[in-house]
């Protein structure tokens, strides 16, 4: 079976910015993404869990895209604007997919 070269980008940022973030991937021309919850995990500032947290504003998400090669600067351009002044890191990793004409 062929597979295609592509890029999986991984961001998590606070869920309070989810609206922010995903707008910013359309608006880059990335047209597919999967949002992920994150129940916890340890950074720089120690320890978190998202259980017994009262509201939204302190919860973790993470958004998945797999895009083009060619459509990686303008995600992570776009995607950085969001995150460079909230809590968050972008990760990529090169992945491959059976259905090229689906990225």
């Amino acid at each position: 079976m062929q597979t295609h070269r592509a890029k999986r980008v991984e961001i998590t940022i606070e869920q309070v910015m989810q609206s922010r973030l995903t707008t910013a991937i359309e608006n880059a021309g990335v047209t597919g993404y999967t949002i992920l919850p994150v129940f916890g995990g340890s950074g720089r500032s120690g320890k978190w869990a998202r259980a017994g947290q009262i509201s939204r504003a302190e919860g973790m998400l993470q958004v998945v895209c797999i895009v083009r090669p060619e459509k990686l600067d303008p995600l992570l351009k776009a995607a950085f604007a969001v995150v460079e002044k909230h809590i968050g890191v972008v990760c990529v990793t090169d992945c491959e997919v059976l259905r090229a004409e689906r990225f």
